[in-house]
């Protein structure tokens, strides 16, 4: 009865925890939507964003950042490729494996960044902050 109880309570944490991040989702996405966004977008940009600073403006390999997205390889893909249809990425061959892309932010790409990340940030005080 108490592993039953017990396994209840676990099923219970992690469906909240299901629940918690779609509705954070959709509040993302509502809020970055007037920026031309959707959430994943911003994930992207951030994490690039993020990335050059740290690393005096490198490009991240795409593979890292889809890591860091939790994102298949082809929908980073098309993510990217709508990003840089809309001049906020670009992408370029990896000098050392000719095979990979290495995407990086361009200015407006940074500009646009800096202006929709108080909106995110805010967004997740609201959903997250208890």
């Amino acid at each position: 009865m108490a592993a039953e109880q017990a396994e209840q309570a676990l099923v219970k944490q992690w469906r909240d925890i299901l629940a918690l991040h779609a509705r954070t989702q959709c509040e993302l996405d509502r809020a970055l939507h007037q920026h031309g966004l959707c959430a994943s977008d911003f994930e992207v940009l951030d994490v690039l964003s993020a990335g050059s600073a740290a690393h005096g403006g490198r490009a991240y390999r795409a593979q890292e950042i889809a890591d860091r997205v939790h994102l298949s390889q082809s929908a980073l893909s098309r993510l990217v490729a709508r990003l840089e249809k809309d001049a906020l990425v670009e992408r370029t061959m990896c000098a050392e494996d000719r095979r990979g892309v290495r995407v990086a932010l361009t200015a407006k790409g940074r500009a646009l960044h800096g202006e929709v990340r108080p909106v995110q940030r805010a967004v997740l005080a609201r959903m997250l902050t208890d």
